[in-house]
């Protein structure tokens, strides 16, 4: 399982590290989103996590980058993982491209959860946490 996580606060990104290293993943971490396009075009995920409000370019922008790619890789799970609890919000992000949305802080089971919808929606069931 290869899952990126596109967060700009290192103590953020540390948290999920520490939660997906029980299911044996190596998470790839960009510390906002330009980066982390950069290294989608390098690199093969299963799963992309998004902050959302990044300083430059924010979540759903990138979102808007990885949907309008001319190839495969526009189709990547994305799940959007904020701090952000708008009412309005959810609907936005899955307009915007987002597979999923996680309201911060997010619990692991939770996060293998939607990491688990995501890939079954996708068709990628041999991409399994467990």
């Amino acid at each position: 399982m290869r899952i990126l996580a596109i967060e700009d606060d290192a103590l953020n990104r540390r948290v999920v590290r520490d939660m997906l290293s029980v299911a044996g993943v190596t998470l790839n971490e960009a510390d906002g989103a330009v980066a982390g396009l950069a290294m989608i075009d390098g690199t093969e995920f299963d799963v992309i996590l998004m902050d959302l409000r990044m300083p430059g370019m924010d979540g759903l922008e990138a979102i808007g980058h990885i949907r309008a790619r001319p190839d495969p890789k526009r189709e990547l799970p994305v799940i959007v993982v904020t701090a952000d609890a708008a009412a309005s919000l959810r609907d936005q992000c899955l307009a915007g491209g987002a597979d999923e949305l996680l309201l911060k802080p997010v619990s692991m089971e939770d996060l293998f959860e939607a990491i688990g919808r995501v890939i079954a929606a996708r068709g990628r069931p041999g991409a399994m946490l467990f």
